[in-house]
């Protein structure tokens, strides 16, 4: 009598796995919430150039209206990378990662208008980004 049996699955722990993909889900919920907020913020430094006040003075300058046209377009492309990722698709994935590391760049350079928000801004950022790298399983095949 012979038996067919399928090979062995590679069998992980499942704590990384499950812990990383977690986040990532959780990266795209806060893509998609800090484009909006973006986007708030641009808009509300299109529309009235006396919402924000320079803390202290910096090399990089930009005015206002500027800064509130970057805000809009970067929260419109990070909010659509946020989706995409929730869908689960790769461009999404890595759109993420680029949108988010040019979105802790803006902050930072957008530091002497809102301090503590772009410091906040910059840190979810970066966790997107942790998050983003750090999920293989779209780079894992599971032989059946």
């Amino acid at each position: 009598m012979s038996q067919n049996t399928a090979p062995p699955r590679k069998q992980s722990n499942g704590s990384g796995a499950a812990w990383a993909s977690s986040g990532t889900l959780f990266a795209g919920v806060l893509m998609v919430v800090i484009g909006i907020l973006d986007i708030l913020q641009g808009i509300a430094a299109i529309a009235e150039d006396d919402v924000y006040q320079r803390v202290g003075d910096y090399v990089f300058k930009f005015d206002l209206t500027s800064w509130g046209w970057i805000h809009l377009i970067l929260g419109i492309l990070v909010a659509a990378a946020g989706a995409g990722i929730l869908k689960g698709s790769e461009w999404g994935r890595m759109g993420g990662i680029v949108l988010a590391s040019l979105n802790v760049i803006a902050q930072f350079m957008f530091l002497p208008y809102h301090p503590w928000w772009a410091l906040f801004s910059m840190a979810v950022s970066i966790f997107v980004i942790w998050a983003l790298v750090s999920d293989d399983t779209s780079f894992r095949k599971d032989t059946v």
